[in-house]
C-alpha cells in the first residue's frame, strides 16, 4: 500500500517588550512554528492481520538510506524487495519515503506518521520496532534518543552514531548494531565507539561486524529472516 499523509501546524506568537536605555530594545518572544510536510509511505500488512481481527500486531518502522532516493523526476521510489517478493513477516512494516538527497530525515514528521498509523490500525503499542540503514540509521538513533519510551527494539545498519547522547536511550530496549569492518563511507569506529559506550552503561546491545565487507551490508542483514524473529520476540516492559 502506497499512501500519502500531510501534517499541518498553525502559528502562535507571544511578544514581550522591555524598556531599555537609549535606542536599544530587548524583546522576549515566543513563536509556534508552522510546517507542512507530505510523506509518501508503504505499509505492509501480514496475512494474519485480516484473519485475526481481534488481535493486535507489532509494527516495524524502517528508515532507508540515501541510495533509495530517486536521482531525478523520472525515477520512482520502489518498495523494498522483501515487501514485494512474497516474504512473510509477523508484523506490519511502515516504510516512509525520504526524497531529498541533500537533507537528513525529518524525524519529527516520521514520528507523527508512526503515531497516525498506530492509532488507525490494530497495533500493540508495546511492540513498535525501529530499524534504519546508513542515513536512515542516523535517524533511527535520533528517534530512540528523542522518543525513548516509544520503541521496543532497535537495529541499526552502517550508520553514524550519536555516542555522547547514548545515555538518553531507554536502557531496557534491546539493540543490534551491524557494520562492515571495511566501511569507507562511515568508519566502523562509529559503531565500535557507540557499542563500547552502551556496554559500559549496561545496555542490552549486540554488535555484529562483517569481515572484509564495506558499507553496503544491508542486503545481508535484512535478508536474514532471523532478524525479524528477534524483533517479534521483543516487547516493551
Amino acid at each position: 500500500m502506497l499512501s500519502k499523509l500531510q501534517f499541518y501546524l498553525f502559528p502562535f506568537f507571544l511578544v514581550f517588550f522591555f524598556k531599555t536605555n537609549g535606542q536599544t530594545k530587548l524583546e522576549e518572544s515566543q513563536i509556534e512554528l508552522v510546517s507542512k510536510t507530505k510523506i509518501n509511505y508503504f505499509l505492509y500488512y501480514p496475512e494474519e492481520y485480516q484473519k485475526q481481527t481481534n488481535n493486535e500486531f507489532g509494527i516495524l518502522l524502517f528508515l532507508h538510506g540515501s541510495g533509495s532516493i530517486p536521482k531525478n523526476d523520472s525515477e520512482k521510489f520502489l518498495a523494498p524487495d522483501l515487501l514485494t517478493n512474497g516474504t512473510k513477516f509477523p508484523f506490519l512494516i511502515l516504510v516512509p519515503q525520504h526524497l531529498d538527497a541533500n537533507k537528513m530525515w525529518n524525524t519529527y514528521a516520521v514520528k507523527q506518521l508512526l503515531d497516525s498509523v498506530v492509532k488507525t490500525n490494530r497495533i500493540d503499542p508495546k511492540k513498535i520496532y525501529l530499524s534504519g540503514l546508513s542515513r536512515g540509521g542516523v535517524a533511527a538513533w535520533d528517534m530512540v534518543i528523542e522518543y525513548p519510551d516509544t520503541f521496543a527494539a532497535l537495529a541499526v545498519v552502517s550508520s553514524m552514531a550519536p555516542t555522547p547522547y547514548a545515555h538518553w536511550m531507554n536502557k531496557k530496549m534491546p539493540i543490534r548494531v551491524y557494520h562492515g569492518e571495511n566501511d569507507k563511507v562511515i568508519p566502523v569506529s562509529e559503531a565500535e565507539d557507540m557499542v563500547e559506550r552502551l556496554k559500559k552503561m549496561n545496555y542490552n546491545v549486540e554488535f555484529i561486524k562483517y569481515k572484509n565487507r564495506g558499507h553496503d551490508i544491508w542486503d545481508t542483514v535484512y535478508n536474514n529472516l532471523e532478524l525479524y524473529s528477534w524483533f517479534n520476540k521483543q516487547k516493551k516492559m
